[in-house]
């Protein structure tokens, strides 16, 4: 019998990828989730950011990162404008302050451009999980009603979810615009 369940959280794990995805895409404010992908080369291992210092928000277009260990600045500082986000990156003897410029027109409609294309890789991800469910139903030893059912369901689940991944894209969307 084919588990439902597992195509519905395996499918709804498409919706926190997506947002996960945009969520690093800056809008007109500063979110420490800017600095989620910078890695950090720390007592010999790579750390992310967030393992190795505080992230604060000090105004809408400048964070500031304290390290827990006050030697790691120069490490950090270096790591963050390596990244090329796009930021001025400024040090004093307590840590880093990381400035957002404002966001021009274009580079909204890039970022526009690049949330969408996040929503149609996830789209794509989700019909290849449908057509995998649809054909381990039609493998299951199920009566044709019962493959008709779990076929009905799926599709109901892919329009949910659907649904989902179209307003979280459009909530992004409206973050950027403004």
């Amino acid at each position: 019998m084919y588990d439902l369940n597992v195509f519905k959280k395996t499918a709804l794990e498409k919706v926190d990828w997506l947002l996960t995805e945009v969520s690093s895409l800056r809008t007109g404010r500063a979110t420490p989730t800017l600095l989620d992908g910078i890695f950090i080369e720390v007592y010999g291992s790579r750390m992310k950011l967030n393992q190795v210092a505080n992230i604060t928000i000090e105004d809408a277009r400048t964070l500031y990162v304290s390290p827990w260990d006050r030697e790691q600045v120069k490490a950090i500082e270096k790591a963050i404008t390596l990244e090329d986000l796009g930021v001025s990156v400024g040090s004093d003897d307590k840590g880093i302050r990381v400035s957002f410029p404002m966001l021009t027109e274009e580079r909204r409609h890039q970022l526009i451009k690049l949330v969408r294309g996040k929503l149609e890789e996830a789209r794509i991800q989700l019909r290849a999980l449908r057509t995998k469910a649809i054909s381990d139903i039609e493998k299951d030893e199920s009566s044709e009603d019962e493959v008709k059912r779990l076929k009905a369901e799926v599709q109901k689940v892919v329009d949910e979810v659907n649904g989902k991944l179209e307003v979280a894209t459009e909530k992004k969307e409206e973050e950027l615009s403004h």
